[in-house]
């Protein structure tokens, strides 16, 4: 019964979404898909839950050198680019054999909340709220991108580095310095050399940080971005 409150209460919050409409409820709804889009990355990292310490129980891949923590942020089992087994995880460290996002996208988000809390993918409202479901089902619905039109098969950016090193300068060396180096955390280098990944960070955010997300700007100056990260040194 409290398990059918809550799916009720996540579909009242997509179903007031729907009806107040107008541009503030489109920024507000935006701003949404940005916070699903961290949670997908780290869930733990964006709302301070408690990080898992065991695998989750659907990770296929016992005792992997992902599994802990790992195993149970989205991106771990459905890639950064969405595509899960048909993306860049099919072989390497990350693949699971688990198949991706991408047929997920424009169904109903409700539906995908549903999912959030089903017997597989098992998150608890200490996990996440039902808030936090109501998000990351509205990015699976609504906030993917097609990372082809942006990142070649090789993991490169296909955007422009030149613009992107204007964008960078103006809008993200304040806080990474221009070297992407003054955080530290992982070089900007370092992460970007997974265009994928960095191109997802840039559109959404950094989990539980300050990052802006760029989202809401022309895609395309995310891929510029990126091709100018992918210039920096990683280490």
């Amino acid at each position: 019964m409290k398990r059918l409150t809550a799916l009720r209460n996540i579909a009242l919050a997509f179903g007031l979404v729907a009806m107040t409409g107008g541009v503030a409820i489109a920024a507000e709804t935006e701003s949404a898909i940005a916070h699903g889009g961290r949670l997908y990355d780290k869930w733990f990292g964006e709302n301070k839950a408690e990080k898992p310490t065991a695998d989750h129980p659907a990770y296929p891949v016992k005792d992997g050198k992902y599994g802990k923590d790992a195993s149970w942020r989205c991106k771990e089992c459905h890639g950064w680019d969405y595509l899960g087994a048909a993306g860049a995880y099919k072989e390497g460290g990350h693949a699971t054999g688990i198949k991706g996002v991408s047929a997920a996208a424009g169904k109903d988000p409700a539906e995908i909340a549903a999912l959030l809390r089903d017997g597989t993918h098992g998150y608890t409202e200490a996990q996440l709220s039902n808030d936090d479901v109501a998000a990351l089902a509205l990015f699976v619905s609504k906030g993917q991108v097609d990372t082809s039109k942006f990142i070649g098969p090789d993991g490169k950016s296909l955007g422009d580095g030149a613009k992107g090193e204007v964008y960078f300068n103006t809008m993200c060396a304040g806080c990474h310095g221009v070297d992407g180096k003054k955080i530290k955390d992982a070089p900007l280098g370092a992460v970007a050399s997974n265009g994928w990944e960095m191109l997802h960070k840039v559109l959404n955010g950094q989990p539980g940080e300050s990052m802006p997300a760029m989202r809401a700007l022309d895609h395309r100056i995310a891929a510029d971005l990126v091709a100018h990260l992918q210039t920096f040194p990683k280490e």
